[in-house]
């Protein structure tokens, strides 16, 4: 399976909010984001201090993209 944070960077968007802005209210590393960025798998206490920051759920900043080989 894959991840996918394009949601965050809408919301981002959306808000008006740089990564950087995003890293310093949630205390997290500018690393973190960046792995985000690539599809990599976070830790859920990082994914809980950005919803925090951003008053939202989980699944309004990332979803779970199944692998096609999978579906099959």
């Amino acid at each position: 399976m894959k991840v996918s944070y394009k949601k965050l960077w809408k919301l981002l968007i959306d808000k008006e909010m740089k990564k950087g802005d995003l890293a310093k209210a949630a205390g997290i590393s500018n690393f973190s984001l960046t792995k985000m960025g690539k599809g990599g798998n976070m830790r859920t206490d990082v994914l809980e201090k950005i919803c925090l920051v951003l008053n939202c759920k989980l699944g309004d900043i990332m979803e779970i993209i199944p692998d096609t080989e999978n579906t099959k």
